[in-house]
């Protein structure tokens, strides 16, 4: 087998070896037709079989009801910033959001060009370390937005906020999708780019409740309305087929391990390891956000100096543990341990960090 290391990247992010394995062996061959998925037709019966699956494993294993659709889109979640207040504007009503780091900045800059923003509740006073608390929503807005897991700051929402009855809340997932059970009609739009959790970049994957589907301005170019998608079931241009199938694997693998409720227990273990290590390292490790707001799936840490965290990433990378340098923004160490992370490769990581710590006290 070719080498392979513990990949800690926060992505484009590590997949899980069979989904690799089995893409591998059907690259040349798809489903006996003596092409590769990526010269199919996605018109053709044999692609149109495999999108299906897709979706409906993201329906069964997300718990989506029918009156949700389910649609594979590009752009990354970086267009969803700016097509979910295209697609969900209601007059002059305001857009309500939540800012819990970079990523939410972002969509609070896009929503800006469609009409009045409110941010109703902020961690940046303390370098975005936890999840606000009590936030309260409006119900003068157009959506309530979050953004779910922030990968930068190492924080996700443990519990979510309320929203009036006829507030749609919007969740950009795209870094812990799937990583726990939820009750998905608590949202009206939950979209997550796949390159963190699910499957490799250069798809999107994003699900509206019907009835919003209706509320695009008329004048809206005809690519930027979800309602287009969702009528011609993601097919109205060709679409990432490559990457829809590497999903259609992985959301395979994640169904086999158990579903998303088994998927948390894993999960939560792999944290629960990590997170221990940090508390118990007297501060050499330090963890940069709060514990009520750690995530489980970016892991974010500092050590006392610069000079040794450079240090610690580098011999983590002579131990394939690649991937620890925390952002730039915040520096530190980052462990990105999505679903597709072993127990055994945060295991193998906390052994790393504790021998680190014994040779540099």
């Amino acid at each position: 087998m070719v080498k392979r290391v513990y990949n800690f990247y926060a992505g484009p992010a590590t997949l899980p070896l069979p989904v690799l394995e089995k893409a591998q062996k059907n690259l040349l061959n798809f489903d006996d037709t003596g092409m590769s998925l990526m010269e199919i037709s996605h018109r053709s019966k044999e692609y149109a079989k495999m999108h299906t699956e897709a979706s409906s494993l993201v329906r069964e294993l997300m718990g989506i009801p029918d009156d949700y659709k389910i649609m594979w889109l590009q752009g990354g979640a970086s267009s969803q910033f700016y097509m979910v207040p295209l697609n969900l504007q209601v007059g002059k009503k305001p857009m309500e959001y939540v800012n819990t780091g970079v990523w939410s900045k972002k969509a609070i800059k896009e929503g800006k060009f469609y009409g009045d923003v409110k941010v109703v509740a902020s961690s940046e006073d303390e370098t975005f370390s936890y999840i606000p608390k009590d936030i309260e929503f409006s119900g003068n807005t157009a959506f309530a937005h979050i953004t779910g897991n922030n990968t930068i700051y190492g924080t996700e929402y443990h519990e979510w906020p309320k929203v009036p009855s006829d507030v749609p809340l919007v969740c950009d997932m795209s870094s812990h999708i799937m990583d726990s059970v939820i009750d998905s009609k608590k949202f009206g739009v939950i979209y997550a780019g796949a390159q963190k959790n699910m499957g490799p970049a250069g798809v999107t994957l994003v699900i509206v409740r019907d009835d919003l589907l209706e509320r695009v301005p008329e004048n809206t170019p005809t690519m930027q309305k979800w309602k287009t998608h969702a009528e011609k079931d993601s097919l109205f241009n060709t679409g990432p087929c490559w990457a829809i199938y590497i999903c259609k694997l992985s959301l395979e693998h994640l169904k086999e391990l158990g579903s998303v409720s088994a998927m948390e227990k894993i999960n939560r273990k792999k944290a629960k390891i990590l997170y221990d290590v940090i508390d118990s390292s007297n501060d050499f490790y330090k963890g940069h956000a709060k514990k009520d707001s750690r995530s489980l799936m970016n892991v974010t840490f500092n050590l006392p100096t610069p000079e040794l965290e450079t240090k610690c990433v580098a011999e983590g990378l002579a131990r394939n543990l690649v991937g620890l340098k925390g952002h730039r923004s915040i520096g530190g160490m980052r462990a990105s341990i999505y679903n597709a992370m072993p127990v055994e490769g945060v295991q193998t990581l906390v052994e790393f960090m504790k021998e680190f710590q014994e040779n540099n006290q």
